[in-house]
């Protein structure tokens, strides 16, 4: 790990979050280079794992949990129904509320990407010495909470 050239304390986190920072890009873009999804943009891929993981669930709630505005999300959602990956349907009792699901087709794509990312992890950490892996393993519920505390959960 590179020393601080200034010694201090804030130094080095910032040095840390400047690495963490370029690690994750690095890794989140490898893993976008699976076959799978070649068409998805990373928000549309984004949008089907929470459609996928907590659907049904309304256009609103969705919006929420991914942080964007409703116009946005309502543009991503179009894209993935125009492919048959996700279905919109309104509310029974309110009209203007709108149920987002997965579709079958979304759902095996979503699984092919997910096993193709797993797939592709487990070989390049089978490449790392022992040592490195268990190192990872370990830091696992640290780097879940960094995630979390991103997201303000």
């Amino acid at each position: 790990m590179k020393t601080s050239t200034t010694g201090s304390p804030k130094a080095t986190t910032d040095e840390a979050a400047e690495r963490l920072r370029t690690v994750f890009s690095r890794l989140s873009r490898s893993l976008r280079l699976t076959h799978a999804d070649d068409n998805l943009s990373p928000s549309q891929r984004e949008v089907l794992r929470t459609i996928n993981r907590r659907g049904p669930l309304r256009l609103s709630e969705l919006a929420a949990t991914e942080g964007l505005n409703p116009t946005m999300v309502s543009r991503i959602v179009s894209n993935l129904e125009t492919r048959d990956l996700v279905t919109r349907s309104t509310d029974g009792t309110d009209a203007r509320i709108v149920h987002l699901a997965v579709t079958e087709k979304g759902r095996a794509l979503w699984q092919e990407m997910k096993h193709e990312r797993t797939d592709a992890l487990l070989f390049a950490l089978g490449q790392l010495p022992k040592d490195q892996r268990n190192e990872l393993i370990k830091a696992l519920p640290a780097l879940e909470g960094l995630v979390a505390a991103l997201r303000g959960d």
